[in-house]
C-alpha cells in the first residue's frame, strides 16, 4: 500500500483512512490572504506596488504628527479616517500589497471598526465633544458615578 500523505495514510488494522477535509498535523506553508498581490505592475517601482498601504500609513502618521502639535481631536479624527480608508480601499481593490495582512471580511472588519471606533471617541473627547449619546451619559453615572 503506498502511503501519499498524512491524511491518507492507513490506519492501525491498515485500512485505508476516508478521505477528510480537515488541516494536516503539521503544515509547510501558509497561503498569501487573498488580495495580497501587488497593487501596481511587476515593472514598477515598490512604493508605487504598495500604494494602498503607503496611503493609510501617511495619513495615520499625519494623524500623529497633528497630534503630537497639540491637536488632539483632529489628530484622532486623521488616524480614525485613515484605518476606515483602508477598509475602503481593502474592499474595493482586487489587489492591495502588504495592506492585506487577513481574509478580506476580517481585514475591511478590523480596519473599520477600529477606525470608526477611533472616529467616534474623537468626537465625543472632552472639553466640548463634538458629539454627543444620551445613553453612554446614562450608562457612566450608573457604573462609575454610582
Amino acid at each position: 500500500m503506498e502511503v501519499r500523505d498524512p491524511i491518507s495514510a492507513p490506519d492501525a488494522e491498515g485500512r485505508p483512512r476516508r478521505v477528510t477535509r480537515r488541516f494536516p498535523l503539521f503544515t509547510r506553508d501558509t497561503a498569501p490572504p487573498e488580495g495580497g498581490g501587488r497593487a501596481a505592475p511587476r515593472d514598477a517601482p515598490a512604493p508605487a506596488r504598495q500604494w494602498p498601504m503607503l496611503a493609510v500609513l501617511s495619513v495615520v502618521g499625519l494623524g500623529l504628527l497633528v497630534t503630537a502639535f497639540d491637536a488632539f481631536r483632529v489628530g484622532t479624527l486623521l488616524i480614525g479616517v485613515g484605518l476606515v480608508g483602508g477598509a475602503v480601499l481593502r474592499w474595493l481593490l482586487p489587489g492591495v500589497g502588504m495592506l492585506a495582512v487577513r481574509s478580506r471580511f476580517t481585514d475591511i472588519v478590523t480596519y473599520g471598526v477600529l477606525g470608526a471606533v477611533i472616529v467616534l471617541l474623537a468626537m465625543m473627547a472632552q472639553p466640548k465633544p463634538w458629539l454627543e449619546i444620551p445613553f453612554l451619559n446614562d450608562a457612566l453615572h450608573y457604573t462609575v458615578r454610582g
